[in-house]
């Protein structure tokens, strides 16, 4: 699993966020970081490139159907943006919540830019599924994000919604539904039995 930021192992949960310790130190360095775009509309992070070239790199060197992307909160979006690459069979979106739902626009927004939001709806057109989990009233989520993952991907979007406020839907507020439909997609997509 790629590190992209925080301590590999650190448990996250409720003292620790209170504190805010950690969460300054794990988090602040991505939100001022020029390889995620936290704030900016139509433009893909320029993490989710090498995240792409990792998945192509592993795809190489394991073969297979493809690889699987989770990305959730700050990273749900990148697995969308790895879609671009035609390695990324199993994309699913974890709470995405990048760019910041600041405003109508950013909320709407899926971190792509132009060329790779045709990418992906092209893949879509052509049978690829992109799984998305989120609370239904989640602020970091926003309400209007995955009405423009309907729009743009149509069916090929399959949604799995719970609901309430909560966030995180495979860890902290975990959601065996949730979990059972990651894997499930997983076992279809990747051809694992």
């Amino acid at each position: 699993m790629p590190h992209l930021f925080g301590v590999p192992g650190r448990p996250i949960g409720a003292n620790t966020l209170v504190a805010g310790w950690y969460v300054n130190e794990a988090f602040l360095p991505a939100c001022i970081s020029r390889e995620f775009t936290l704030l900016a509309t139509g433009r893909t992070s320029p993490v989710a490139g090498w995240l792409r070239s990792l998945a192509r790199t592993l795809h190489q060197e394991c073969g297979g159907p493809g690889v699987g992307a989770v990305g959730m909160c700050l990273t749900g979006g990148f697995a969308l943006g790895m879609m671009v690459d035609p390695s990324v069979t199993a994309p699913v979106l974890a709470q995405p919540s990048l760019p910041a739902c600041l405003g109508r626009r950013r909320a709407e927004d899926l971190g792509l830019s132009p060329e790779d939001l045709a990418v992906v709806k092209r893949r879509a057109a052509e049978g690829q599924e992109v799984l998305g989990l989120r609370f239904t009233e989640d602020p970091a989520v926003g309400k209007y994000r995955f009405d423009t993952l309907r729009r743009e991907l149509g069916d090929a979007f399959v949604a799995v919604e719970f609901p309430g406020k909560q966030h995180s839907t495979l860890t902290e507020h975990r959601q065996q539904e949730g979990v059972d439909r990651v894997l499930a997609f997983f076992r279809e997509k990747l051809q694992v039995s």
